[in-house]
């Protein structure tokens, strides 16, 4: 019995028999490539610093804090106390050249006084007191202008504190601000020179604290002794830190 040809195997046969190449069936497509690994670089060295700086300036207005006091057998003999001296007060800062816009009262106060000897609490008295804010702009009068106080209030006058300041801190503030990123950068320099790098680019810059005392001179309760207050106005000093990161090669 002769073997049965498919079609298939009859085609074969006859390519082959006409001397032509048989195709083979197309092999199965590739799988696209996967992507390369991304390449990660390492992260780049960096310096920290902290830069410190500080500016300073004269004073050019002075605040002052003084007060009156006064007792009475009554809340009206010592208010109305009060008031004479307090009005002296402004009577004499306002002859001095201080303006009305710089005269400001910060606190009144009118309070019994109680005698505690003897194991026992009577009523003594009344105290009445008026504290105020003084702007002083011009700062080589500020010394006439607590002595006028002093002589104008007498026993009820009292001066708690001046403070001497500048009148626009930006300015000074700004200079220290300036100063520190300059000694930021001065260090990272140094910093990088002592290990062998060359300074690269800033990544950051923060401001820690920016710093403005106020040298205050002390004063206790004066009677008036002609003349002038000795004051000593010194200088201002504003302080900036900063902290800066730079890269490092």
């Amino acid at each position: 019995m002769r073997p049965t040809r498919t079609p298939v195997a009859a085609a074969l046969v006859t390519l082959l028999a006409l001397g032509l190449p048989a195709v083979a069936a197309p092999a199965a497509a590739a799988s696209p490539d996967r992507p390369a690994a991304a390449r990660v670089d390492p992260a780049p060295a960096t310096i920290t610093v902290t830069g410190e700086g500080s500016a300073t300036a004269p004073p050019d207005v002075a605040v002052v804090a003084v007060a009156v006091e006064a007792t009475g057998a009554t809340s009206q003999a010592a208010l109305d106390a009060q008031n004479t001296a307090a009005g002296a007060l402004l009577t004499a800062v306002r002859a001095q050249g201080v303006a009305e816009r710089d005269v400001r009262t910060d606190n009144i106060s009118l309070q019994p006084v109680y005698d505690t000897e003897g194991g026992s609490t009577r009523l003594k008295g009344y105290q009445a007191a008026q504290s105020f804010s003084v702007k002083v702009r011009e700062v080589e009068r500020t010394g006439a202008v607590l002595q006028s106080i002093t002589d104008a209030t007498g026993d009820a006058g009292r001066i708690h504190s001046v403070a001497f300041e500048v009148s626009d801190p930006v300015p000074l503030q700004a200079r220290a601000r300036e100063a520190a990123h300059d000694d930021a950068r001065a260090k990272a320099e140094q910093l990088a020179r002592l290990s062998g790098h060359e300074l690269g680019r800033l990544v950051s810059l923060s401001e820690d604290s920016v710093g403005y005392p106020r040298p205050a001179a002390q004063f206790a309760d004066a009677a008036g002794t002609g003349g002038a207050v000795p004051t000593a106005p010194g200088e201002i000093r504003a302080t900036a830190t900063v902290t800066a990161v730079y890269e490092v090669s």
